[in-house]
């Protein structure tokens, strides 16, 4: 008796972890279908629509109501380890895109690029559906407020992030020179805001212009001259660096400065974040705001309704992104086999062993099991969406990065089932 209640209890669990996922591939085959060549019923450029306003609508509200909620002075110190975390999952990506790598051999004008895509991994919208789904259902491990607590973590998580993709990891999406003549020139505008790939459309940066996008190297361009290029601006700053007396490390820093595309850290769930931050660390701002009883409440609930449309529109827009199927690439089978692993299995397992390890030495807030959870999935999602749109600011391996984006997404479906259901019974004993 003692056997058969214990594989009933364990068949409920596995139920109980694998529903949200199915509740988030139920919405995923909608869009699929919806999308799809054959069916036809809704175009491409229906989801485009949808995947910007999911980026520049509804995650804002849903990241303004739920951490604005959620966040104090207190707790934003308490939360310390949440950005700390992301900076260790994207080291020990690092050091696993090194071994596929060193494994896997990829063509040597896509090194930089297999490290990058092993690295990074989606800290927005995708925890968010998850957590959304997970939320939903009435017997959730997380008890009350699950939603907003979840939220306000991957709101902080999300920070750091784009933070450093668009300063670190932007740098190092800059070709190697000795094979940036084998890269080609990618059509600008086949890849514009109005006909690029589905998958990147959304957190394209806003206001670009196809004349920002780099295809030369810029600090080879500026400090040593380009032959290829006989641009007059170029030439004169060039020679402005030159005439200068500053030492040449100095003027490389300040090159790299100048050239680091700042602005586009601050988009609509970024800039809503901070907003957030500072409402809800002011105790009277926050009760101005956020409440039943607030003079603002009404524009709270409104945006409330909007933020509500996130977790669906973004499995739709991955439905339809899916259907699009995969560009070609060159990176070779087994690199991608390559990355996919170290991604989505490999790195997984050393996020528990993180997070383990930070628990014992007691970094973690007590008792929180959310807090635990969105740390520990902070490892197990497929490489950022976001890695798309600067492959394409970057001119460097555009078709790769949106073929291997689709394929770890394909494949993520069955990864991540199997560590929501390992991650719901490790918080479970909290």
């Amino acid at each position: 008796m003692q056997s058969q209640g214990d594989m009933k209890t364990m068949q409920e669990d596995i139920f109980s972890a694998v529903m949200p996922l199915l509740k988030l591939l139920s919405l995923t085959v909608i869009g699929l279908f919806l999308a799809h060549h054959k069916t036809q019923i809704v175009p491409k450029s229906t989801f485009k629509q949808l995947n910007k306003l999911v980026f520049v609508l509804f995650l804002p509200c849903l990241i303004f109501i739920d951490l604005g909620q959620s966040i104090t002075l207190h707790s934003l110190f308490l939360w310390w380890f949440i950005p700390v975390n992301v900076i260790i999952s994207m080291s020990l990506g690092f050091l696993l895109g090194v071994i596929v790598v060193y494994l896997c051999r990829p063509p040597p004008q896509f090194v930089r690029f297999t490290i990058i895509m092993t690295a990074c991994g989606n800290t927005g919208n995708l925890p968010i559906a998850i957590l959304g789904s997970l939320c939903h259902t009435h017997d959730n491990p997380f008890g009350p407020n699950c939603h907003q607590r979840g939220v306000a973590y991957v709101s902080i998580a999300q920070w750091i992030s784009v933070v450093l993709v668009y300063t670190l990891v932007y740098h190092m999406m800059e070709p190697p020179m000795e094979y940036y003549e084998i890269i080609e020139e990618e059509n600008v505008e086949s890849y514009s805001n109005d006909s690029g790939p589905l998958v990147v459309d959304a957190e394209w940066p806003p206001g670009i212009e196809e004349t920002e996008i780099a295809t030369k190297p810029f600090l080879t361009k500026t400090l040593n001259g380009s032959q290829s290029s006989h641009n007059l601006q170029d030439d004169e700053e060039r020679q402005a660096i030159e005439t200068e007396t500053e030492p040449i490390v100095v003027q490389k820093v300040r090159i790299v400065a100048e050239k680091t595309p700042i602005k586009n850290i601050f988009q609509p769930p970024t800039i809503a974040s901070l907003l957030a931050i500072i409402i809800g660390s002011i105790p009277r701002a926050k009760s101005f705001v956020f409440g039943h009883d607030a003079p603002l409440g009404f524009i709270t609930d409104s945006l409330e309704i909007l933020g509500g449309a996130m977790v669906p529109s973004v499995m739709l827009v991955l439905g339809g992104m899916l259907a699009e199927g995969p560009n070609v690439s060159k990176l070779g089978l087994k690199t991608t086999v390559g990355v996919i692993v170290a991604r989505l299995i490999v790195l997984p397992v050393l996020g528990i062993g993180v997070v383990d390890l930070a628990d014992k030495v007691h970094l973690l807030i007590a008792d929180d099991a959310m807090y635990r959870y969105v740390l520990m999935l902070q490892y197990a999602t497929p490489s950022a969406i976001l890695l798309g749109a600067v492959a394409i600011m970057r001119g460097y391996a555009v078709s790769e990065a949106s073929a291997l984006l689709f394929w770890q997404h394909v494949f993520a479906l069955f990864s991540l089932s199997v560590y929501i259901f390992v991650y719901s019974r490790l918080v479970s004993h909290i």
